[in-house]
């Protein structure tokens, strides 16, 4: 059996892994207003690549063979976003106008995204799964 499966669910399983634990870091600081070195906090996103850019697609390589990509690579980035500006005159961060710079996080938007990158995840633990059901049954016929 080919071990494509196994690494593509794997690097998926990675991935969402990721995304959760920067979801749930935007979470709480969703209402943090200053950070180490007195910069606000910037939303977080988790980012995935794959050197071909084809994620799970099937394509034709040289020799005439479909092929499957997983994740090569995952990052996290800062989000490119203006904090959301809370008129709040005597929070100890306010500026000059009473302004408070909160980070731009929806937390709604960061729940659907949660639960979105765990239904994800668990898709991912049920291919590998029924992958290693698979293998184990193969074995089984070759006796």
């Amino acid at each position: 059996m080919d071990d494509a499966i196994f690494a593509i669910s794997g690097s998926g399983l990675d991935y969402q892994r990721l995304r959760m634990e920067v979801i749930a870091t935007n979470l709480a600081n969703a209402n943090t207003t200053r950070a180490d070195g007195g910069k606000g906090f910037t939303p977080l996103e988790a980012v995935a690549s794959t050197s071909s850019g084809n994620f799970g697609k099937v394509f034709d390589d040289v020799a005439g063979e479909s092929t499957l990509r997983g994740i090569d690579s995952v990052h996290v980035i800062e989000r490119d976003v203006q904090p959301r500006m809370k008129f709040d005159p005597a929070h100890p961060d306010a500026d000059a106008q009473g302004f408070v710079h909160m980070p731009a996080i929806n937390p709604v938007n960061e729940m659907t995204n949660l639960v979105e990158a765990t239904r994800a995840y668990e898709a991912n633990i049920k291919v590998l799964s029924a992958a290693k059901s698979m293998a184990a049954r193969a074995i089984e016929l070759g006796e």
